[in-house]
């Protein structure tokens, strides 16, 4: 495939269908992949339209992107999704109707849908700006259908506009590859200089020091995007890579990282804090080692393997490790602003919807560079 280098509500559901007024402009069916069971091949299937109901807009989906997370539910790694499921969460279209008491955006408007679709807005974790962690949280293409279809249905007050300047294809990794590496980046230490309340995201734990010197393990959709926005703040990037992976060094390389090397390397200095965002267990005393006295090293996945026992004293000195769950809006809100002032320009490999097997096959093998993202209206272009 081409790369391409650029600058709660119920939620409608399979077998629903589209009011007369707001019918489609294809008829009253739309094309969507499918996941029928876990561990088996999406299937390609043509659906009623689903309806947008309370508070919720119906969005016509011009791009989604495909993240690791997507193969998670897939490979059966993330226990009881919705099935039948459409998947996907990295979701930019235009809002083609809305539903009784939605009015945040108007129909023809460009936005973009997350992962995290609601939360309960009640529990202690909604009122302490956590909602990232609400036990009644519901997350698009999961629990709920995504964008791996021509349209797709979402709570509007958990969308976000998308910023100018980001074609359709380009935007759809900010919204989960970028939005969790940014709240991933913030939890494992501010730039020098920041102050701890306005660099932190929504309800997270306090972060002692500055972390200049970040290592990311795991090169993919997320490292590319993160990287970008740590130049920006000033801060040094090393990246380790499957060792022998010279060409993800190399496109490490590219976008700026001091240093780029195996997982089995050390780096040449010792790092502040250190982020995985590859789902492989063994990074965890592997980053430890990496880390000075007093460092962080943030899991960043939803999934992960086994991590294997380690002796404590690579984990002594005051040395921490935390996870990242989900998202805030903040964290959305905050991330979206930032990526134009940052410059960030994200690097993708097009499929078209129907090739959406083949592209979280690639995802699977380590194939990729950048993000992989579907093309789901056919007039975009991929150059």
């Amino acid at each position: 495939m081409g790369m391409v280098i650029m600058p709660m509500p119920r939620h409608g559901g399979i077998g629903e269908t589209v009011p007369r007024s707001q019918e489609n402009r294809k008829g009253l069916t739309m094309q969507a992949m499918i996941l029928d069971e876990p561990k088996k091949p999406l299937r390609p299937a043509t659906l009623p339209n689903p309806a947008p109901g309370p508070g919720q807009v119906l969005v016509r989906v011009r791009a989604c992107g495909v993240c690791r997370t997507d193969l998670h539910v897939v490979d059966g790694e993330l226990a009881d999704p919705k099935l039948p499921l459409i998947p996907g969460h990295q979701i930019v279209g235009t809002v083609a109707a809305t539903g009784p008491g939605a009015g945040r955006f108007e129909v023809g408007r460009r936005i973009g849908i997350p992962w995290l679709g609601g939360s309960c807005g009640r529990c202690h974790y909604c009122r302490a700006g956590r909602e990232n962690l609400c036990d009644h949280a519901r997350y698009t293409g999961y629990q709920m259908d995504g964008g791996f279809a021509e349209l797709a249905v979402a709570d509007e007050r958990f969308c976000f506009p998308v910023p100018e300047g980001y074609p359709d294809l380009q935007a759809a990794p900010l919204l989960c590859a970028g939005l969790i590496g940014y709240r991933a980046l913030r939890m494992a230490g501010l730039p020098a200089g920041a102050s701890p309340v306005a660099g932190l995201p929504a309800g997270a734990s306090p972060v002692t020091g500055d972390a200049q010197r970040i290592g990311f393990y795991g090169f993919g959709a997320s490292a590319h995007i993160l990287v970008q926005v740590a130049k920006y703040e000033g801060r040094k990037i090393y990246a380790f890579t499957r060792p022998g992976d010279a060409a993800s060094q190399e496109f490490a390389r590219s976008l700026g990282t001091e240093w780029a090397g195996g997982s089995d390397e050390l780096p040449p200095a010792p790092l502040d804090a250190a982020i995985i965002f590859a789902p492989a267990g063994e990074l965890v005393p592997a980053a430890l080692r990496a880390v000075a006295k007093g460092g962080t090293v943030v899991c960043a996945g939803i999934h992960m393997s086994d991590i294997p026992s380690f002796p404590y004293s690579i984990l002594w000195g005051e040395r921490v490790i935390r996870s990242v769950a989900n998202l805030t809006r903040q964290d959305g809100e905050e991330f979206l602003a930032l990526a134009p002032k940052a410059g960030v320009r994200t690097v993708i490999q097009p499929y078209p919807l129907v090739q959406a097997n083949e592209a979280l096959a690639d995802l699977r093998a380590g194939r990729l560079t950048g993000a992989a993202v579907l093309v789901v209206d056919p007039t975009l272009t991929t150059r």
